[in-house]
């Protein structure tokens, strides 16, 4: 494995790697026990359609080739936010990016544009994770994958993963391996347990233009918390994928909105000008 930049936040290093040399920021994340290398073979780099543009790709802490902390408070999704516009501090100063993430990705996304909006210049939210009222059944899986790990180890979660049912979009995504260290598993699960979604008043303030994709029967990436987002925010598209092919067509989508999500600021700015 090559060995990727990183930044030191919060007693972690955050591992990241930046395609391009010129042009407009996007930054992209993944979700929980993932990485962008495992999204990538899960089809689920976003960026790779996108030209002229700089891709930050991240790897969350205690996620691939990041380092992690003991304290499951650090995996919340405020706080995985918090370490993103601190790395977006160090390596785009004062530059206004495009966010793209699933599920977990999503979560930190959406706690970075409630604390910091200006930051963003669009939002593309993949897979919404469980979010308010459904979220507390999601608490109670996740706490009780932290005791399977801790009691039979990281190959039974392994094993319980693949025993659930697979999103009809995702039938043919290759087998891969969770990306977080087994002794830190439990602790970055419980984290994820004790988080939720910004407050929908929070989430109604988004403004910049959001392109929302969700994918139909899966309980963890419920389609009532994409409609919901849809709603809360008043500058958004959702697209549904039901087969591979329409999360084949997604890198494209995610393409589209952010070279339109430009057209769309420059144009008001030569108006206003």
């Amino acid at each position: 494995m090559i060995d990727m930049p990183s930044l030191p936040i919060g007693g972690a290093r955050i591992s990241y790697e930046i395609d391009g040399d010129t042009g407009p920021l996007v930054v992209q994340l993944h979700g929980l026990t993932s990485s962008r290398e495992r999204d990538a073979l899960l089809g689920l780099d976003m960026g790779r359609a996108l030209r002229g543009h700089r891709v930050l790709r991240v790897d969350a802490r205690g996620h691939g080739q990041s380092t992690g902390t003991p304290r499951e408070a650090d995996y919340g999704w405020d706080a995985l936010a918090r370490d993103l516009l601190a790395l977006l501090d160090d390596v785009a100063p004062g530059e206004r990016v495009h966010g793209v993430g699933p599920s977990m990705g999503t979560g930190t996304l959406l706690h970075a544009a409630v604390a910091d909006p200006a930051r963003f210049a669009s939002l593309t939210l993949v897979t919404p994770p469980t979010a308010w009222k459904r979220r507390r059944g999601q608490r109670d899986v996740y706490r009780a994958h932290a005791e399977l790990v801790e009691a039979q180890g990281s190959a039974a979660l392994r094993v319980a993963d693949r025993a659930a049912p697979v999103p009809p979009a995702m039938a043919f995504a290759p087998d891969t391996v969770l990306s977080i260290p087994e002794p830190l598993l439990p602790t970055v699960l419980r984290g994820a347990a004790a988080t939720d979604l910004p407050r929908k008043s929070q989430i109604r303030g988004i403004t910049v233009p959001t392109l929302i994709l969700a994918w139909t029967k899966d309980r963890t990436h419920p389609m009532k918390t994409a409609r919901r987002l849809a709603e809360l925010v008043e500058d958004s598209t959702l697209v549904v994928a039901r087969t591979p092919y329409g999360v084949m067509a997604w890198p494209a989508l995610f393409a589209e909105h952010v070279t339109m999500s430009e057209a769309r600021a420059a144009d008001t700015a030569a108006r206003i000008g």
